[in-house]
């Protein structure tokens, strides 16, 4: 999977595909519209890349300072753009690993 537009039109099934990172695997289920999925894939995770989903995530949910604490921890700061452009620039960043 390369581009975000098959990225998308995976979300059509019934489950992720497999062999996609945790990361891309987590930013599927919010996708899909399951943030408690999405979620628990990273909750218990400590790398960068997890924690900058967990930000996101934190961000969605509406919780912006446990949302920051995610984003220093990834070592980003809280983007300036729609939740559906950082889940889309997420998705990008995560296809090209």
């Amino acid at each position: 999977m390369k581009k975000l537009q098959e990225f998308k039109t995976s979300l059509n099934a019934e489950s992720p595909e497999s062999g996609i990172s945790i990361q891309l695997k987590s930013l599927w289920y919010d996708g899909k519209g399951d943030w408690e999925k999405a979620h628990q894939e990273v909750d218990h995770l400590n790398d960068q890349a997890s924690a900058r989903i967990h930000a996101y995530l934190h961000r969605k949910e509406g919780d912006i300072w446990n949302a920051d604490y995610w984003y220093r921890r990834a070592g980003a700061s809280r983007p300036d753009c729609s939740l559906n452009e950082e889940w889309e620039e997420l998705v990008l960043q995560y296809l090209a690993h």
